[in-house]
């Protein structure tokens, strides 16, 4: 726990009481709708049964709260074998005798309850406000994998209050982004740092220009009828073995109506919106679009340069100033990035202007999370002291970085350093791309 201890950031108890409660609101509120059969899911490689990972969710506050802070026995007896991620496999987890529903709400009730009244109890220290944090982000990951996990299977679109916005429009052209040393990375002073952000550190960039937004479903459209998904020169040979292998000839939710193309929202088919980013595409199907329109992915730190870094001088430099947003340091208030679910759904890629990089790239938080070039690797400076040493480590090598966040989202996750990490095939989560130009 030495980071732990070095770290002087605490929140009060009000905040942290807060925040525990509004994530469980958020997640109950993703599940209540369903039946008991809905909530038991047919086994699929890329999701759990919702029931397992609702109980997953509280087995991780009891391990890294009650176990690890009070040291007290897990509140469920055989919680371990049954939730702890790294002790069961995925393939197992649809044969386990898990609680019923009720048996889990009772579970998730008690951790919680647990989990509340420590704090009021007494003022949190650094390492309390660190570790609740850790249960509150990972609470916030699975309520976006909910969401997700409703669109794979069909089911109606979550119920939670959610508002609309009216059409903005495509946003094309690149923007001119200066080279320099850039610091990609945490810093160690940074409020909340997860392991694989550590730690700041130089790259040097060559100048370079980036799509001023993702790429749009109108676009996308052209590669999938120009035949890009039938013709190999465009794939790598893994991302054709993949394809070949799914039959895949469009983005998977796509489907060909009578005059349009159509696309699957949650358990509707609506038309196919021509200037929202294209969604639910693979790091394959980014990759072989790419090579089709003569562009590339931006590496990692081309993309957090672009979403982070400051302008110096006449602007043919970057600053030694690094944003923690792409419109500043103030946390998005609804009118910077589509976060939270608060719309429900992508919008247009013009939309969302006051949340535009200091060099004019919009929606580099929200809408949907972009793949970049690199696979996910440790930054220079990378130690297992992280309390969560499963986090990172056993899939650095094995899957892309992606950026930014998407509609489901939570604000307090989405910053220009966060770095999520998926398997080059997933076309499941909200992910889509912008490009540079080769």
């Amino acid at each position: 726990m030495k980071q732990l201890k070095d770290k002087h950031f605490i929140l009060p108890k009000s905040a942290l009481i807060q925040q525990v409660k509004e994530t469980r609101s958020r997640t109950l509120s993703l599940i209540e709708d369903l039946s008991d059969v809905q909530l038991n899911v047919p086994v699929m490689e890329n999701i759990n049964p919702f029931i397992w990972e609702l109980g997953h969710i509280a087995f991780f506050y009891d391990a890294f709260i009650c176990q690890t802070l009070d040291g007290i026995p897990p509140l469920m007896k055989g919680g371990n074998d049954l939730f702890n991620s790294f002790e069961v496999d995925h393939s197992d987890r649809w044969g386990l005798a898990l609680p019923n529903r009720d048996g889990i709400l009772d579970y998730m009730s008690k951790v919680f309850n647990k989990t509340i009244d420590r704090l009021d109890l007494h003022d949190p220290s650094a390492e309390e406000t660190y570790l609740y944090l850790l249960a509150i982000l990972h609470e916030d990951m699975h309520a976006e994998a909910f969401t997700y996990m409703r669109q794979t299977l069909g089911y109606p679109e979550p119920v939670h209050e959610h508002s609309k916005t009216s059409p903005s429009g495509d946003l094309p052209g690149d923007v001119e982004i200066p080279g320099g040393t850039f610091m990609l990375g945490a810093n160690p002073d940074d409020s909340f740092v997860f392991d694989n952000e550590k730690w700041a550190h130089p790259v040097n960039v060559e100048p370079f220009k980036i799509a001023r937004a993702p790429v749009t479903n109108s676009q996308f459209k052209e590669f999938t009828e120009d035949k890009g998904y039938t013709r190999k020169e465009f794939w790598s040979t893994q991302g054709w073995i993949w394809r070949t292998k799914k039959g895949i000839e469009a983005p998977v939710y796509w489907a060909k109506g009578q005059k349009n193309w159509l696309r699957r929202s949650f358990d509707t088919y609506i038309d196919l919106e021509p200037d929202h980013p294209v969604s639910h595409v693979s790091w394959y199907e980014a990759e072989a679009y790419c090579n089709w329109a003569n562009r590339r992915l931006p590496t990692e730190a081309e993309w957090e340069l672009a979403a982070s870094g400051e302008p110096a001088g006449d602007g043919r430099e970057i600053s030694e100033l690094k944003r923690k947003y792409p419109w500043g340091d103030q946390s998005n208030d609804g009118n910077y990035a589509n976060l939270d679910s608060a719309l429900m759904g992508c919008v247009d890629v013009a939309a969302f202007a006051e949340g535009d990089s200091a060099f004019g790239c919009r929606q580099m938080l929200g809408n949907v999370w972009e793949w970049t070039a690199d696979p996910f690797y440790p930054l220079p400076g990378f130690v297992t002291d992280f309390p969560y040493k499963e986090y990172s480590a056993p899939w650095f090598g094995y899957r892309k970085v992606l950026k930014g966040g998407s509609w489901a989202t939570r604000t307090r996750l989405a910053t220009n350093k966060y770095r999520n990490f998926f398997q080059p095939y997933r076309n499941d989560i909200i992910a889509g791309f912008r490009t540079c130009p080769k």
